[in-house]
Order: structure tokens, then sequence, then C-alpha cells
């Protein structure tokens, strides 16, 4: 068994909502560690059908993110997880203050920050011949601006220990027909190696997890038959696959990681 040094450390979730979910897979995660879990989460309102929610697809996963954390509170009441939970916006800087004031009230301090909530387009004008003024700004508000205010205000906070966790994606650098949400992933990206130079100097390691097609929920059958081919390990990213790094990159033993980007894709993007 890997003693990861988190006993105690607090730890601050973005994107939680959705129990099917990197955030809530991280949540429990660290949670199992002893560390005191911090949950943000905001309601994204998408139509979907109700009938369709008891299985995989965009339904369940829409269905998942207009909601709030109950499910994944349940999960951590389970584990007699330490936690606390805001709703929040963190494209807004006076969300970002105040969820931050409510975390500092409840344990004190944050030594682990996980920029984990994003947003995408999902009316098919994210291509350079639909895209739209407010996609762009909409997309960037949330992915970019969100997770600088984030970190922004973790540094101003953070005590003895400090691990900034981003999350991209595989196909960041190259992502045709998500034009917006791609390009705002490989920022992140960017962000995370030149952060990660800014905050050396406070012992502060900043790093990035860019997983591949995930099922969070959203990927159904016939989804599955598309896109595990291009796994080269030939089956989908579980939730828990990502937790378990972060949980890694949040250690004591990965003290000397930082600036980088780590993808946890099975091989594909490579």
């Amino acid at each position: 068994m890997v003693d990861y040094g988190l006993k105690d450390r607090v730890v601050l979730i973005t994107g939680t909502n959705n129990p099917w979910g990197i955030g809530a897979a991280a949540a429990c995660a660290f949670a199992r560690e002893g560390a005191k879990v911090a949950l943000v989460y905001k309601k994204i309102f998408r139509k979907y059908d109700p009938s369709k929610t008891d299985r995989n697809g965009v339904d369940r996963y829409y269905a998942s993110n207009a909601g709030d954390t109950d499910a994944v509170e349940n999960r951590l009441k389970e584990i007699n997880a330490d936690y606390v939970v805001f709703e929040g916006d963190i494209s807004n800087e006076k969300s970002v203050k105040d969820i931050y004031t409510g975390v500092l009230e409840k344990f004190g301090r944050v030594d682990v920050l996980i920029n984990n909530a994003a947003t995408d387009d999902e009316t098919g004008s994210d291509t350079i011949e639909t895209i739209t003024q407010n996609v762009i700004d909409d997309t960037f508000a949330v992915n970019v601006r969100g997770s600088i205010l984030m970190i922004r205000e973790f540094v101003k906070h953070h005590g003895d220990y400090g691990r900034i966790l981003n999350i991209s994606t595989d196909a960041a650098q190259i992502f045709a027909g998500q034009i917006t949400y791609g390009a705002s992933k490989a920022t992140i990206e960017a962000l995370t190696r030149s952060i990660a130079l800014e905050l050396a100097k406070y012992g502060i390691t900043v790093n990035c997890v860019a997983p591949g097609p995930t099922q969070t929920g959203w990927i159904d059958e016939e989804f599955e038959k598309v896109v595990i081919p291009l796994i080269p390990m030939g089956k989908l990213i579980r939730p828990e696959d990502i937790a378990g790094t972060l949980l890694f990159l949040a250690s004591e033993q990965a003290h000397m990681i930082t600036g980088q980007v780590i993808k946890v894709s099975g091989g594909k993007a490579l």
C-alpha cells in the first residue's frame, strides 16, 4: 500500500457534480487517503431525455451536470470523509474569492488544487466555419480564465504545501471539430509550464493531466465501437485511472515533478 502523505491535506476540486466524472472519482480517491475535500460545482442545463439517463450517453451526462452533488456526497459519507461543498461559477472573480473564503473558514488552508471544471460547445458550432463569438467567450471564460483565477487565489492562501493539478485532454494540440475547446486546453497546458516556473520558488508544483476518452457517462455503446479502436490499450479510460495519477502528482513522492503534461490515454494521441 502506497502512503501518498495526503492525510489531513486539504484538496479543492472543481467540477464535481457528475457522479461518473473525474471530479467525483478524485474526491473519493483523496478522501480515502484521509484528505479533507472541498467540492465545487456549477449546474449546467442542457436538454436531455429523462428516459435515457439509466445508461451511458449524452442524456445521462447532461442530467448529471445539471444536478447537484448529492450522489457524490453519499459516496463520501460512506467513507466517512471530511468534506464541504460550494456551488459557484469559477469564471467569476467574486465567486472564486467566495469559494476560497468558505474553504478557509472550514479547513483553514488549501494544499492541493485540482482544476477539473470545464465547458464545451454541444451545438456543433466549434469548427472554424461555424464558430461564434459566444462559444469562444464562454469556453475560454471557464476553461482558461476560471482556472487562472482559481490558481491565483490558491497562491494567495497556500500554506507549507502546494500542488496545482490542471486537467487538459489528450487531443489538445490537434482537435479538429472542437477547435475552441481544444485551444482552451492547449492554453491550459502552456499555462501549466509557465506557472510552474513562476511558483517553483514557493515550493508549489504545477502539473497537468491529459485524459484520453474517459467514460464519465457520456460515451454510449455505439460511440464505444468508434473510439475504442483508436486507443492502443483497447479500452476506455476510467475516471479512477485519472484519479490515481492525480493522487501521485499531489503526493510527497512527486515533489520534484513540475511543469509536466501527462497523458492518461491508453496510448491514444501520443
